[in-house]
Formats: C-alpha cells, structure tokens, sequence
C-alpha cells in the first residue's frame, strides 16, 4: 500500500537514486495496474499503463515535492493515461460498443471515491436525459441488475421491448460519448455485476 514510502525515498528519488526508484515501483506498482485496469478491463494495456506512468515519474523525478503525496501524483497520472487510452480505444465502434455494453453505476465505496462520484454525476445527467421508460429500463438492469424478463414482468411489458428500450438507451449513451471529451462514461467499472 506504500506506506513504507516517505520523503526520503522521494529526496533520494529526486537525485537520482535506482533504488528509491525500486522502492517506490515495489510499493505502487500494483495500485497502477488495479487503476488502469478498472479503466481498460485489459492485462496487458493496464501493464503498458504502469510502465509508463513510471517511465513519467522517472524522468519528470526533479519535479516532485519531498513532502507531497507520491500515492496521489501517480494516481493523476495513471488515471489520465487510462482515459487517453480509451479516447483511442473509443475512435473504434467496435470496441467502444463492447464497453458501453458494460456500464454499471457502482456506489461510491472505492478508493477512487471522487473518481466515482464525477463519473456517477457525469453518468446521471446522460441517464436523466432519456425518455422515462429509457431511463426506468436501464435503472432496472443496470443498477438493480435485472434481466430482460424479470423487467418485463416487473413492467408488464414484453422482453423484446425491454431489449428494445436498452438498445436505444446504449446508443444514447454511445452518441454523447461521440460529442464529449468526457469519456470517463467508459470508466464505469464496466465489469462490475
């Protein structure tokens, strides 16, 4: 978790030292993957995200304050080279489809908690935007995790319009990601449920 990281490891870093360098990647290493990996749900893209955050923290290494929080540097980092990876990942339909299929809203019980919440409130002005019967379906599956029949059921309606209204909804959700920079949509812990 770090915590045998302190300020003279970032002293020793600054100047130069592998081995304070060793220290801190032991310590972080795997906090990066985890956060990349709630971004891109991808092994091997999630390495490639740690490398290079680390690669950023060595050669930007003069920059750094001794008495800052190192934790949270390489979390702004990590997370801004997740999202430019997504912005890639989202220029192909594709793949950006397989994502989108995946949103759920989880609570905001992480260690990413502001993280959450903006992608929590950015994902609520979407949802809110959708016609009632959108917005109530994609509630239903999405949060309450129900499948097409039990919202059927639930709604009196028949499974091919709740698959129907989902499908609406999903492209909803695709086009506001086509028109915003905001691509944190695709971060929703899309694996989650």
């Amino acid at each position: 978790m770090g915590k045998s990281i302190n300020s003279n490891h970032i002293q020793q870093l600054i100047a130069g030292d592998e081995a304070a360098f060793d220290a801190i990647y032991e310590a972080y290493s795997s906090k990066v993957y985890r956060l990349a990996y709630r971004f891109l749900k991808n092994g091997q893209q999630s390495e490639e995200i740690v490398q290079e955050c680390f690669i950023n923290l060595w050669t930007n290494r003069h920059k750094l304050n001794t008495e800052g929080d190192l934790w949270l540097y390489l979390y702004v980092i990590a997370k801004r080279l997740s999202l430019n990876s997504l912005r890639q990942i989202c220029q192909s339909r594709e793949l950006a489809d397989q994502l989108v299929n995946h949103i759920a809203i989880v609570h905001n019980n992480t260690e990413e908690e502001m993280l959450v919440s903006d992608l929590e409130q950015f994902t609520e002005r979407i949802i809110n935007k959708l016609p009632r019967q959108q917005q109530l379906i994609f509630r239903l599956s999405r949060v309450e995790h129900l499948s097409h029949k039990e919202i059927a059921d639930q709604l009196q309606i028949s499974p091919n319009t709740v698959k129907n209204h989902m499908v609406e909804a999903l492209k909803t959700l695709r086009s506001q990601l086509q028109y915003s920079d905001l691509i944190f949509l695709l971060a929703l812990f899309f694996g989650i449920g």
